[in-house]
């Protein structure tokens, strides 16, 4: 029994690598493409803040170069970490497509389509982005690569809580379809200031009443948006019976909703002068509606098991 057990110990210890599953090792790339996304959106917004969309005045090299030493600066190497970033995401979308192709068999049938799907708009986005710097940062050209990016972000989500595993309890009523309003409110308020913020419609309202509507339009918009999360974090804290994963995915939605709303409030009153707190504001908008779309999947998740079916842990 003794040498038995020893030689089951030797084994383990020799046994080192253990092999990933096709559906992990997808999972995993994925979740490193969306954290990639987040940080590439944050520079992208202190590129803006910071006026360094056309510090590399061509595209897609900058002035030239792959990496312009010589002109090297702070707004040079914003723009040029942005695409630096940019270009591996893309990297990682082409081999996403490329393991969900060659695992199709030990992965579920969407999986393939949704990456296809995830390179189409990493490509979309590539474009947009040669187009800001060609077209001088038309603001509705900058409006657009972000939405584009967001729907990308929102994209990689929806396809790594999906191969979570995941079982349910069954019993969170209506709060999917409170959360994906939800994330259409926030979506659009995102795209709204953007649009305030490629305007430049602050300044601009504050100093000689100009596009005073693109921003109270956007200043409105709060009200609906922060409402419907306040929603989703009120029944889900009502919901006694909801699973773990989504009571604490409706905490962290409520805290970046209240962390939101001060920085939003700082940055009107400041007229947009702290650029960190600028890029901080949209960096946090975006991990908010990163939040309530990974809720919106669980919920939707939730759905499909019965109260009689026992929770179990992600």
């Amino acid at each position: 029994m003794t040498d038995s057990a020893s030689t089951q110990r030797i084994a383990l210890s020799t046994n080192t690598s253990v092999p990933i599953a096709p559906q992990d090792r997808i999972r995993r790339l994925i979740w490193k493409m969306a954290i990639a996304t987040l940080i590439l959106m944050a520079i992208g917004s202190a590129t803006r803040v910071m006026n360094a969309g056309l510090a590399c005045p061509d595209w897609p090299l900058c002035y030239g170069t792959l990496v312009p030493t010589q002109q090297m600066n702070l707004q040079v190497f914003l723009e040029w970490i942005h695409r630096l970033d940019a270009s591996l995401i893309g990297l990682m979308a082409i081999a996403l497509v490329a393991l969900s192709c060659w695992y199709r068999r030990d992965l579920p049938t969407w999986t393939p389509w949704a990456s296809v799907f995830a390179l189409f708009l990493i490509v979309f986005q590539g474009v947009l982005g040669g187009l800001t710097v060609t077209q001088l940062l038309r603001f509705d050209i900058v409006t657009a690569h972000l939405g584009t990016a967001l729907l990308f972000f929102m994209t990689l989500l929806v396809m790594g809580v999906l191969l979570l595993p995941y079982r349910g309890t069954g019993t969170v009523g209506r709060l999917p379809w409170v959360s994906l309003t939800a994330v259409g409110l926030i979506y659009a308020q995102s795209l709204s200031g953007a649009l305030v913020g490629s305007r430049w419609a602050l300044h601009q309202c504050l100093a000689g009443s100009k596009l005073c509507l693109v921003l109270n339009s956007h200043l409105i918009g709060v009200l609906p948006a922060s409402v419907s999360v306040v929603a989703v974090v009120v029944m889900a804290w009502r919901t006694a019976a909801l699973h773990p994963a989504l009571r604490q995915l409706a905490k962290i939605a409520g805290g970046l909703l209240l962390l939101q709303v001060l920085l939003g409030v700082a940055t009107f009153r400041l007229h947009l002068q702290i650029e960190p707190l600028t890029v901080m504001h949209q960096t946090v908008g975006a991990m908010l509606l990163g939040t309530l779309v990974c809720f919106s999947v669980l919920a939707l998740r939730d759905r499909q098991f019965t109260p009689k079916d026992a929770p179990a842990p992600l």
